[in-house]
């Protein structure tokens, strides 16, 4: 059969749906990917086939309107802007998966314009299926406070209203170019309505009771990774056997006001706390050395392998390197930028296998506060037990798969 995956955003993005595509394609199923032009080189390597798809995603996490969202503005300056961010290269998407879905069995999208590959699928008339790394269906589970379904679901509602009609005129462009009728009701409601298959690509143990409140319909399967080795994975190793386990530092692809700080105030804390500490320097244009015999700065790391011989683990909050922290049994910090980063800190907290704060309020005498809270041992205990509830990286790529694969198989025998 044949699968057409169209999956924009950053790297966290796009691996769970290569470590599915690669698991089908080793199934003996032909896997065409589409990906942001930064990430179609990350995609080959891999071993898939990749065409660029809409804008450099690493572009749009460092422009203004994505780091000063927050900033009180004119309102119709927001707006403007906002629209802007999010349907820029909408065109593009949509021509591109209109020829790389010829003949295909299954569209397969992400969390982001998933109205797109919607799109192209009812043209195409071919079943759609959708990643998702945290619950973007309405829920109770993700809200600050549980309320009842009478209460959320207009919330989720309204939300969904507010995010069509900011990129509406963006879709209706593409209906008119696909010769599809415009749409009168929301995007994600049609989603919803068409049958797709919505792969919640995240662990249970972290939302207890979705499944039962959602009725089975949205499968959760846990992380998708492809634990990939990395080019400084020996060096890494051998810093680490030379001294105590360090506390790990990564951002991804989160863009900062100034690495350099954050950097410098890693290093004073870690040293006043006698650790050491191991920095993924990600998308951070900082120095490689640092001055400092306790730290050591890398561009990345295998999370698989150096999770587990560290103390503690200090991220963004992404969602699959929440996955691989509470994974590795170690407690985690969440020092969360922006998107859905702040539903998985208020998780780790409420998990009790770790502690969670804005990057932006990452002070000196924060991060020390933190970190001694993370490394208490009622919190390294914990952790411990909640890892073993998670599932393993294998089974979920797995589960995943034969999913896509039912989902194709029913469309290829009609």
């Amino acid at each position: 059969m044949k699968f057409a995956v169209a999956v924009h955003g950053t790297r966290g993005d796009i691996e769970p749906c290569a470590a599915a595509g690669l698991e089908l394609q080793r199934r003996g199923h032909e896997v065409c990917m589409a990906v942001p032009p930064n990430l179609v080189d990350f995609v080959e390597a891999v071993g898939l086939s990749a065409v660029a798809y809409g804008v450099d995603s690493q572009k749009q996490l460092d422009a203004d309107v994505f780091r000063d969202w927050w900033a009180i503005r004119d309102p119709r300056t927001v707006l403007r802007e906002a629209r802007s961010y999010v349907v820029e290269g909408w065109a593009q998407m949509s021509e591109t998966l209109t020829a790389l879905s010829e003949d295909a069995d299954l569209i397969v999208t992400g969390t982001t314009y998933q109205e797109v590959a919607a799109n192209v699928a009812e043209y195409r008339n071919v079943p759609l299926a959708a990643f998702h790394y945290f619950p973007a269906r309405a829920n109770s589970q993700v809200l600050p406070i549980p309320l009842p379904a009478a209460v959320y679901r207009p919330i989720f509602a309204a939300a969904e209203w507010a995010h069509w009609r900011l990129l509406k005129p963006a879709e209706d462009e593409q209906r008119r170019q696909l010769g599809l009728p415009r749409a009168t009701t929301r995007a994600s409601q049609r989603i919803v309505e068409s049958g797709a298959l919505e792969i919640q690509a995240y662990d249970e143990v972290f939302f207890p009771g979705l499944t039962r409140e959602w009725k089975g319909k949205r499968p959760l399967v846990g992380s998708l990774t492809l634990e990939l080795p990395t080019e400084a994975d020996d060096e890494v190793a051998q810093w680490m056997a030379a001294g105590t386990p360090p506390i790990y530092f990564g951002f991804g692809s989160m863009p900062v006001e100034s690495p350099a700080v954050a950097i410098a105030t890693i290093a004073d804390v870690c040293s006043e706390l006698g650790e050491r500490a191991l920095i993924s320097a990600g998308v951070w244009d900082v120095a490689a050395d640092p001055a400092a015999p306790h730290v050591r700065i890398v561009r990345s790391v295998n999370h698989s392998a150096v999770f587990p011989r560290c103390r503690a683990i200090v991220h963004h909050g992404g969602a699959g390197t929440t996955a691989a922290s509470v994974r590795s049994g170690l407690p985690t910090l969440v020092l969360w930028v922006a998107a859905d980063q702040p539903v998985w800190a208020h998780q780790v907290k409420r998990l009790g296998v770790g502690s969670a704060r804005r990057f932006s309020r990452m002070t000196r005498d924060a991060l020390t506060k933190d970190l001694r809270s993370v490394l208490a041992p009622a919190c390294v205990a914990r952790a411990r037990i909640v890892a073993a509830q998670m599932t393993t990286p294998g089974n979920s790529v797995a589960t995943a798969s034969d999913l896509l694969e039912k989902a194709a198989s029913n469309h290829s025998l009609t």
